[in-house]
């Protein structure tokens, strides 16, 4: 059999959509799914073909401003099975993910689909998770990992992982995880959420309500017993220059001179450096939580809190609480993402001004606090 391959275009779909039937009694893609893919997603549908018509295809989509790639769906026609079709295609898909900069190729198969999981763990994939009631028809799904641009040194950090529940928790999100991380007897709470939300929000922003402010979270991590070590490249209240009325900038700036009364009379220990010492931060035991520019990965201007879980060096890896950034993301596409150091760097500045914000927590009693910056 010689085989060709291209990527899929809109007058693929009819045989896309036949192949789909074949292969799948459920969870399939139609019609518009596959008009989709091919035209607004971020990723590519590779196809392979013979002189009688589709022989396979794969679907890999990117997560925009990550280092993860994620292999959406593959399907290789009956009369092409055992010819090493899928093999050929999960391979290009793997050379597609390193096209675009990206450190993992994720997937998930059905626990039911044996020929599926040969070929995967035969070509190196590792099965980090198990998810129940995935399916359509409640199956449970594994979900296999690749490093398709292997590391040459490093680790992250295991952060527990929890998702915002509201639009503007990430940072209360955030510093559950890096507390819990720290403390694995915490438990995760959207009670826990709105309180340190309630405690450390800036009441205002450019629209909807208050983000967290870098102040008040390092407060409210202060106050439940964790060492504590505040970056913020600037003084004064962040992001009044997104909030039109004078009102609202009255009340932000009321809110954050309290915040740093507080900051003067606890044990939290601030900085104006504009850049952390990663590799210094986890090796005295720190957890950073980071505020970002969302820009990068969802086109939209907005500030937003991540927990960096580790790094090595190629890579950058986050856990990012908001799950709603693309159509087909999934809880385990959030977890330790990769992102390049540039790229790291180029995100975690926010607004005109170039603003820098993190906290780094500590167990209490942490003797370095991660005092090297650079």
């Amino acid at each position: 059999m010689i085989l060709n391959y291209r990527f899929a275009v809109a007058e693929d779909i009819d045989a896309l959509q036949l192949l789909e039937n074949q292969c799948f009694e459920q969870d399939r893609l139609s019609r518009r799914n596959f008009l989709w893919m091919i035209q607004r997603a971020h990723g590519k549908l590779i196809i392979a073909e013979d002189e009688t018509g589709l022989a396979g295809y794969s679907l890999v989509l990117f997560h925009r401003g990550t280092s993860l790639a994620r292999l959406y769906s593959l399907a290789i026609a009956s009369r092409a099975r055992g010819m090493g079709v899928g093999l050929a295609l999960l391979q290009r898909s793997e050379q597609l993910a390193i096209d675009h900069e990206c450190a993992h190729l994720r997937l998930e198969v059905r626990l039911d689909n044996p020929s599926a999981i040969r070929l995967y763990e035969r070509a190196g994939y590792r099965l980090f998770a198990e998810v129940d009631d995935y399916y359509e028809d409640h199956a449970r799904a594994l979900r296999y990992e690749k490093r398709v641009v292997m590391p040459v040194a490093g680790s992250v950090t295991a952060v527990p992982y929890y998702s915002q529940t509201t639009e503007f928790t990430c940072g209360a999100a955030s510093l559950l995880m890096g507390m819990r991380a720290l403390n694995p007897e915490r438990t995760f709470s959207r009670e826990d959420e709105i309180q340190l939300w309630r405690e450390a929000t800036t009441i205002f922003m450019t629209s909807g309500h208050g983000g967290c402010s870098p102040h008040g979270l390092a407060l409210a991590a202060w106050r439940r017993g964790f060492d504590v070590r505040l970056h913020v490249s600037r003084t004064g209240p962040l992001f009044l220059d997104g909030v039109r009325r004078e009102d609202k900038k009255s009340v932000m700036r009321l809110v954050h001179d309290a915040f740093c009364r507080a900051l003067e009379e606890s044990g939290v220990r601030q900085s104006r450096s504009r850049r952390l010492d990663l590799p210094q931060i986890f090796s005295a035991g720190g957890i950073p939580v980071v505020l970002i520019s969302s820009y990068r990965l969802t086109r939209s201007k907005a500030p937003h809190w991540v927990v960096v879980t580790g790094c090595d060096d190629d890579f950058v890896y986050l856990h990012d609480p908001d799950l709603d950034h693309s159509r087909y993301r999934q809880r385990l596409d959030c977890q330790h993402v990769p992102l390049t150091h540039d790229e790291f760097e180029r995100m975690s500045v926010f607004g005109k001004d170039k603003i820098r914000a993190a906290l780094v927590i500590f167990k209490r009693g942490a003797a370095a606090l991660g005092d090297k910056v650079a």
